[in-house]
């Protein structure tokens, strides 16, 4: 892959999105979202391989793999005026369904195109698949990761001025109730992700939003997380009960330990390019 795809696949992104946009300022508001959101994933996973010393080849790569991951939610949002993907679509099956249609993947290798396809396929899943080879699952992991970062700060920045400017997209339409799911903070005691279905309100949200400090991969991850102090933001919106905050501690002394290794908590391996039994085909 060479640096010129990448500009040409962001100028191509670019006018797709634009597309989207149309005379309704509160509809542009949610593609905008997006939008900014996508590129400081990129930024974010940019950041991240520089952390990592990747190689350019491979930095190319996974910033590419930032650039089309969310790129179904644009059409989610047009079709069922949501980013909810239980009451949808899951966005990530019709990002893939997109990059099929306008055969944006034609300019790389068939390996290429199946690391990237994978990417996009389970950055949003609550588990990784059992299946995939280890580079493979390195790219999904730092995908999840550079979003991951990104998703903490859109949320802490909306919560700042949320009472000027109040947006249920972003609360996935969550009533704003001051209790606290036993179920969601169980699994922040078990020092494991909750489950989406489980959530009930606004405060279950930012627990959940806490409780993705258990699945991310990579120590500059960790680091950023703790350099921007997300966790003890979205902390000090919730009600401050003794459950609460020990299910916040426990998360907080993760990111503490994880981010004092000197080492990657995850190895990546060189990339190698396969036969076409392993082509990703659309």
């Amino acid at each position: 892959m060479k640096n010129s795809a990448l500009i040409r696949l962001k100028s191509w992104f670019a006018d797709y999105v634009s597309g989207y946009y149309t005379a309704d300022s509160e509809y542009n508001r949610a593609i905008s979202l997006k939008e900014e959101h996508t590129k400081r994933v990129c930024d974010n996973i940019v950041m991240l391989c520089k952390a990592l010393d990747l190689s350019a080849q491979e930095m190319l790569l996974a910033e590419t793999m930032a650039l089309l991951h969310d790129i179904g939610r644009f059409k989610q949002y047009a079709v069922y005026g949501t980013f909810k993907d239980m009451d949808s679509k899951n966005h990530a099956r019709l990002g893939l369904q997109q990059i099929g249609i306008h055969k944006i993947l034609n300019i790389f290798s068939k390996y290429e195109k199946r690391l990237i396809a994978k990417a996009v396929a389970y950055h949003n899943t609550a588990v990784l698949p059992k299946t995939e080879d280890e580079n493979t699952l390195f790219f999904i992991r730092l995908l999840r990761d550079a979003d991951k970062l990104d998703i903490w700060k859109v949320f802490i920045d909306y919560y700042h001025e949320r009472e000027k400017n109040p947006n249920p997209i972003i609360e996935l339409g969550l009533p704003d109730e001051p209790m606290c799911s036993p179920r969601v903070l169980q699994a922040l005691m078990e020092d494991r992700l909750a489950r989406i279905e489980d959530l009930k309100t606004l405060n279950d949200f930012k627990l959940l939003l806490i409780g993705w400090a258990f699945d991310l991969n990579f120590v500059p991850s960790f680091q950023a997380l703790q350099s921007h102090k997300y966790l003890e933001q979205l902390a000090l919106t919730l009600p401050q009960s003794k459950e609460v905050k020990e299910a916040v501690k426990r998360a907080h002394d993760h990111v503490i330990k994880c981010s004092g290794k000197v080492k990657i908590l995850v190895e990546v391996q060189p990339l190698r390019h396969k036969g076409t039994k392993d082509g990703y085909e659309f």
